[in-house]
């Protein structure tokens, strides 16, 4: 399963539906801050992974608590949201409320809901990427180029799919009509998390300023 997916795919729609069930927020704008959110904690992810203690840290946690039951097992989304906002704690750090905080303003959910939906998520992403560690075959060492290799593929991957569900949705929701890539938002977003892009993080408002502006580009 590739991050596209994932984002795509039924795990999202899981989500979704039961972030809008529990919130009442409408679902395109729950798929759009997931489209935002996943690549957006995979790659704090694998900048800590860096670190040695960290990827240490990160690929106990991975092989104890992450082996991707959760994609395919829609009940735990709901029961390891408390598990998730610890995750979230510990990814972004003293960058949280930053984090929140811009995309509350891009998608606009509002900055109450914004912290237990993404709560709701971080055990999914995280199952995720235990899959895909299994499936590679990789130790602490490799989990940065493999969380790399996970974003790079998904940019490739949204290069292709000018025309996709997920695009108008986050075209729609977070103004990526004006997009410089040929009007593929979640290209943008990728390029983003990637440090590509240029222009498109200028974009006031637009996809590429919300990774943009966390990470202070």
């Amino acid at each position: 399963m590739s991050l596209i997916d994932l984002l795509t795919g039924n795990t999202s729609n899981q989500v979704a539906e039961q972030a809008e069930n529990k919130f009442g927020i409408n679902r395109n704008q729950v798929i759009a801050l997931l489209a935002v959110a996943t690549p957006l904690i995979i790659s704090y992810l694998r900048n800590k992974s860096q670190d040695a203690k960290e990827a240490e840290a990160l690929n106990s946690a991975l092989d104890k608590d992450h082996n991707g039951s959760i994609l395919n097992d829609p009940s735990q989304i709901e029961a390891r949201q408390a598990e998730g906002g610890s995750i979230l704690d510990h990814i972004f750090g003293g960058q949280k409320s930053t984090v929140e905080n811009q995309l509350s303003q891009n998608t606009g959910i509002s900055i109450d809901k914004i912290g237990p939906i993404l709560a709701m998520l971080a055990p999914v992403v995280m199952g995720y990427i235990g899959q895909q560690k299994q499936q590679s075959n990789v130790g602490a060492g490799g989990l940065g180029d493999l969380l790399g290799g996970i974003l790079g593929n998904a940019t490739n991957q949204a290069q292709t799919q000018q025309s996709s569900p997920l695009n108008d949705i986050l075209g729609s929701v977070l103004g990526g009509g004006q997009s410089q890539s040929g009007g593929n938002p979640l290209n943008d977003i990728l390029g983003s998390v990637l440090g590509g892009g240029g222009n498109q993080q200028q974009q006031g408002g637009g996809l590429g300023s919300i990774l943009g502006n966390i990470f202070g580009k």
